[in-house]
């Protein structure tokens, strides 16, 4: 399928934005199925799922409703070992394409350039580094994506729209999980028997890089954990 112009993917991000936002469907797994199935249908091969390796809902759902997917994971080097091994039993075990994407520069050049800990001196500009650019460069061949963001996951979330406009890389952004519940997640990935991360079983409910994630106690904000101590909720990637 050839590329669109970003005028036209504007277009069709209103349009597909309205749509999805008016239509009933009886479960949040219909309505991430239906937007998935438009995904493939519209854009083909110049589309792509991004997975953190957490739950893997996003990506079983996508192997199940669109077989064959590009699943993008960002390999930031700084990742628990956990978190790589669910990346690797994903790459074998769902009908994927993984992607596998790393930073331009490894994290020992990464040191020498910048100095060391640069999550800990400057975390937006590590995250920027490792994550975002990775991603903006993974994504030049495509004209839509889809990640695992949620409503429920944090208050500036809430309004997040199951199919909406990326400014700033001019792509569609879909989020087939947008109106997901954590029981919702709970029960799909029970139902599936899917791969978890076993670091959600040890009070790790919201799972990024090494260094800037923590345990969470029973009743906390789910992404408490994430850059713990910091105003810095996000990492740039949903921006």
């Amino acid at each position: 399928m050839k590329a669109r112009p970003p005028g036209a993917l504007r277009e069709l991000a209103d349009e597909a934005g309205a749509r999805f936002a008016g239509e009933s469907v009886r479960s949040a797994v219909g309505a991430g199925e239906q937007v998935l199935r438009w995904a493939e249908q519209t854009f083909g091969d110049r589309w792509a799922v991004t997975d953190s390796m957490s739950d893997t809902v996003l990506a079983h759902l996508a192997a199940c409703t669109t077989p064959g997917v590009a699943v993008i994971f960002l390999d930031t080097g700084y990742h628990f070992p956990e978190t790589l091994g669910v990346r690797d039993a994903v790459s074998v075990s769902y009908d994927v394409r993984l992607l596998n994407v790393v930073a331009a520069r490894s994290v020992p050049e990464q040191d020498a350039e910048h100095g060391p800990r640069l999550y800990e001196r400057d975390p937006d500009r590590c995250c920027a580094l490792r994550k975002v650019e990775p991603l903006d460069r993974a994504l030049e061949q495509y004209d839509a994506w889809a990640g695992g963001a949620r409503r429920e996951e944090s208050p500036t979330r809430s309004g997040l729209p199951v199919v909406g406009w990326d400014t700033r890389r001019n792509k569609v952004k879909i989020n087939p999980l947008a109106a997901w519940t954590s029981a919702d997640l709970r029960a799909y990935a029970a139902e599936h028997d899917l791969l978890l991360n076993p670091l959600l079983r040890e009070g790790f409910p919201s799972i990024g890089c090494r260094p800037c994630t923590r345990r969470v106690e029973p009743g906390q904000d789910p992404r408490s954990g994430r850059w713990p101590d910091r105003v810095k909720t996000e990492c740039g990637i949903h921006r």
